[in-house]
C-alpha cells in the first residue's frame, strides 16, 4: 500500500464525539445512526472536567496517529512489497491449515442482565424505557437504548436522549444470586465451562451433544429454554468453532436468541470479510482509531494492508490480526485457575473529595474490603499499589514493595496514607488499593516451591537481605500495556482497572452531585467471575535485582525521570511507566543441573542462578518495554538495529503463542478480575 493512499487520521472533533460516547455503542439494540446521539452527548458534556480531559486523550491520540504516519512512510520507503505479501501469504495458508472446526464452542450472554433481574422484582417496569444506576448507569433497558441510553452513561446525559427514562437503583446481592444460578444451569452442559463475567460465559458442547444425540442448535435452544423456565430471564447465545467467532455471533440476534455460524472455512472467511473490526474482541476504541489510519475499517482490509501490518508488527500484531481476518481463536474453553491469579483489589467512586480526612475515610473503607476479601479468599502479598483518580479524570498509581507479606487492614490503610500522603492536596473521585506479588495461603507446598526448598538456610542470605530492604516506590500513570496475543498491542492501554467490581456508582460528568459521606460496602457480582490471567510478573527495585546490563539501567533512570506528577498536566511526556522486575544476573559458583519450574528447561547453575532464571521467566514483559524504552532515545543507527531484533523477538513470541491451545483470552485487570472477550465491566 503506497503511503499516499493511506487516509489521514480522524479529525479531531469526529473522533472526539466518538470517543465520548463511550465504550458501549456497540451494544446490542442501539439506534442504528448514533451521529445526533453522539451530538447530544457531547454537547450535553461541554464544560465538564470530564469532556476536558477526554479532548486532551484525543488530541494526544491525534498526536500518536500522525507520529505513526511518519513511521509508516519511513518503513515503505524501498521495500519490496510483493516479496513481503508473498512471505504474509504463506503465514496466511500455514494458519488455515491448522484451522480446527470439530469443536462446537457457544458464548451465552444474558440479556440486559442488570435490568432483567430488576424487572422480575418490579414487573411495572415492563416495556418502558430504564436505566439502572444512580450517578451513572451500570445498564439500560431494550426500549431506552432505542433513544441511544447505554452502560457507562451519566444519568443526566441519559434524561438528555430520553427525557422519560425512569432511574432505578442498583441492587448488587439480586444479580449475584442470579448470576449464581445462571452459571449453574451452563455448568450442566458443560461442567468445565468458563465464566467471563457475572452475566456470560463460554462453553463447549461437543461432548454434551454426542452423548445426548443432539445437535449443537437443539442443545443451546435446550439450554436457554432451561434458564428461562427456572430464572425468567432469557439469554442470546452464538454458536461457531472458536470462542471469538461464538462471542461476536451471540451479538446476532439479540434478545433472545442464537446465531450459528457454519463449520466451514470459506464460510467464516465470508463472515469476517465485512464485519468492523470495532466487533472484534480485542480491538478496542483507541486500536481501532490506530487501524483507520492506515486504512483498515473492516476485517477484509486486513490481508489487503498485509505487507505495512507486517511492517509494522509491533505496532499493530501482525499474528493476532491476520488470526482475525481468517476467523481463527482459541476453542479451549476451561475455568481460570487459582494459582493464574496475581493481583486482588478494591476500589471506591465518589463525588470529587478535596478534605484530607473524607479522603483517608475512604482509603480507609478500601482497606477494611480489601482485608475481608484477601482473607475469605486466602490470599497475602508484598506490594501494594494505591490508585487515585483526579477531579479531571486523569488516573495515577503509587507502589511500594515490602519484604513481608501483608493482609491486615492496618497495614493496608497505613501503607496507602504513606503513598498517598505526599501527593496531597488534590481533589480525588476515585480511589483504590490493590495487591500483588501474592501468595496463595490455600496452596500445597507442592510445584514450584519444592524448588525453593534446595536453597539451604545461608546460602542466599545475601538475596534475602537484600529483597527484605526493598522498599521502593513505583510511579506508574493511566496507561499499563500488558503482553497479550489475543488482542491487539495495547488494548488495555485506556483501562482504568473497575473490572467487575462496580462498587458506587460514578457520577460521570455530573459536577453538581454533593460530596459523598462513608458509604457502606456494596455486594459485588457473583465469585463465578473468573480471575484475569495477566503475564506473570512482579514489581522489584532494579538495583536489588543485581542487574548489570547499562542499557537496562538506563532505561531505569529515564523511567524515573518519566515518572508523573499529580500537580502537573497529565500530557503524553508526562507518561512513566513503571519498570517491574528484571533479570538478576546468575553468579558463578558450584552448579548442578535444575529444572525451571516456569519453562522445564534444565540448567547448569546453582540455586541462585535458577532463581534469577526464575525471575526472568516470570519478568520477560517487563524487560521487553525496559529495552524498547531505551531503545527509542538511541541513535537512529543504533534504534534501526535494535528495534529489527526487537521485531523478530516479539514475532517468534506471536508465532509461538498462536500454536498453542488451552490460555483462551487471558488479559491483565489492574484489579485482577478477568476481562475476557467483551467484558467491559457492565451488564449486557
Amino acid at each position: 500500500m503506497a503511503p499516499e493512499d493511506a487516509p489521514e487520521p480522524s479529525q479531531q472533533t469526529d473522533s472526539l464525539l466518538r470517543r465520548l460516547a463511550g465504550a458501549s455503542v456497540t451494544k446490542a439494540g442501539l439506534a442504528l445512526d448514533q451521529s445526533e446521539i453522539n451530538r447530544i452527548i457531547a454537547e450535553a458534556s461541554k464544560g465538564s472536567k470530564f469532556y476536558e480531559n477526554e479532548k486532551r486523550k484525543d488530541k494526544d491520540l491525534t498526536e500518536r496517529i500522525e507520529k505513526l504516519l511518519k513511521h509508516r512512510d519511513e518503513v515503505l520507503k524501498g521495500v519490496d512489497i510483493p516479496k513481503i505479501e508473498a512471505h504474509v501469504d504463506q503465514m496466511v495458508e500455514k494458519m488455515e491449515s491448522e484451522r480446527d472446526l470439530t469443536q462446537s464452542i457457544v458464548h451465552v450472554d444474558m440479556d440486559a442482565f442488570y435490568a432483567s433481574v430488576e424487572l422480575l422484582h418490579n414487573p411495572g417496569l415492563k416495556d418502558k424505557a430504564f436505566g439502572v444506576g444512580r450517578g451513572v448507569l451500570t445498564t439500560a433497558s431494550y426500549e431506552a437504548r432505542k433513544f441511544g441510553v447505554r452502560s457507562g452513561m451519566a444519568t443526566f446525559v441519559a434524561k438528555k436522549l430520553c427525557p422519560h427514562l425512569i432511574i432505578v437503583s442498583n441492587h448488587f446481592h439480586l444479580y449475584s444470586e442470579m448470576s449464581h444460578r445462571v452459571m449453574d444451569i451452563f455448568s450442566r452442559y458443560d461442567d468445565n465451562m468458563c465464566p467471563a463475567g457475572t452475566d456470560e460465559a463460554y462453553l463447549n458442547i461437543t461432548q454434551y451433544c454426542e452423548e445426548h444425540a443432539l445437535t449443537v442448535e437443539e442443545c443451546v435452544s435446550q439450554m436457554r429454554q432451561a434458564v428461562f423456565d427456572e430464572t425468567k430471564l432469557t439469554v442470546s447465545a452464538g454458536i461457531a468453532p472458536n470462542k471469538m467467532l461464538a462471542k461476536i455471533c451471540s451479538d446476532k440476534n439479540k434478545p433472545n436468541g442464537q446465531f450459528k455460524l457454519d463449520f466451514n472455512s470459506q464460510t467464516i472467511r465470508n463472515f469476517m470479510q465485512d464485519l468492523s473490526i470495532r466487533k472484534v474482541p480485542g480491538i478496542g476504541k483507541v486500536n481501532e482509531r490506530l487501524l483507520e489510519s492506515i486504512g483498515i475499517q473492516k476485517c477484509g482490509d486486513i490481508y489487503t494492508n498485509r505487507a505495512l501490518i507486517s511492517l509494522m508488527d509491533k505496532e499493530f500484531g501482525l499474528v493476532f490480526l491476520l488470526r482475525t481476518f481468517l476467523g481463527i481463536a482459541s476453542n479451549v474453553v476451561q475455568p481460570h485457575l487459582r494459582e493464574e491469579r496475581k493481583s486482588i483489589g478494591a476500589e471506591r467512586t465518589f463525588s470529587p473529595l478535596g478534605d484530607e480526612a473524607k479522603i483517608l475515610a475512604k482509603l480507609e473503607e478500601v482497606a477494611e474490603e480489601l482485608e475481608n476479601d484477601m482473607e475469605h479468599e486466602g490470599w497475602t502479598g508484598k506490594t501494594v499499589t494505591l490508585k487515585f483518580k483526579l477531579d479531571t479524570y486523569q488516573v495515577f498509581t503509587r507502589a511500594k514493595s515490602l519484604g513481608r507479606w501483608v493482609t491486615k487492614k492496618e497495614d493496608l490503610f497505613n501503607i496507602g496514607k504513606e503513598l498517598l500522603i505526599p501527593e496531597l492536596p488534590l481533589k480525588i473521585r476515585l480511589i483504590g488499593l490493590r495487591v500483588t506479588k501474592l501468595k496463595d495461603l490455600r496452596a500445597p507446598e507442592t510445584g514450584i516451591k519444592r524448588f525453593f526448598g534446595q536453597v539451604k538456610p545461608n546460602q542466599d542470605e545475601g538475596n534475602v537481605k537484600k529483597k527484605q530492604k526493598l522498599e521502593h516506590e513505583y510511579h506508574t500513570v493511566e496507561d499499563e500495556d500488558p503482553v497479550n496475543e489475543d488482542s491487539m498491542p495495547g488494548f488495555h492501554e485506556h483501562d482504568e482497572g473497575l473490572g467487575f467490581e462496580v462498587l458506587e456508582d460514578e457520577p460521570h460528568l455530573d459536577e453538581d452531585i454533593p460530596a459523598a459521606g462513608p458509604s457502606k460496602p456494596k455486594p459485588r457480582p457473583p465469585v463465578s467471575a473468573p480471575a484475569c490471567s495477566p503475564p506473570l510478573n512482579s514489581s522489584t527495585d532494579v538495583k536489588s535485582s543485581g542487574i548489570h546490563d547499562p542499557l537496562l539501567l538506563k532505561s531505569k533512570e529515564k523511567t524515573r525521570a518519566k515518572s508523573a506528577d499529580p500537580h502537573k498536566s497529565n500530557t503524553a511526556d508526562n507518561r512513566g511507566m513503571a519498570l517491574e522486575a528484571l533479570p538478576r544476573t546468575p553468579t558463578k559458583g558450584s552448579s548442578t543441573f535444575l529444572e525451571c519450574p516456569i519453562c522445564q528447561k534444565k540448567l547448569e547453575t546453582d540455586n541462585q542462578g535458577l532463581n534469577a532464571h526464575i525471575d526472568f521467566c516470570l519478568s520477560r514483559g517487563a524487560i521487553w518495554d525496559a529495552q524498547a524504552e531505551t531503545v527509542a532515545g538511541t541513535s537512529s543507527s543504533a534504534k534501526k538495529g535494535t528495534s529489527s531484533k526487537a521485531k523478530n523477538k516479539d514475532k517468534d513470541k506471536r508465532g509461538e503463542h498462536s500454536k498453542k491451545e488451552g490460555k483462551g483470552s487471558k488479559v491483565k485487570d489492574f484489579w485482577g478480575g478477568s476481562k475476557g472477550p467483551g467484558n467491559k465491566g457492565h451488564a449486557t
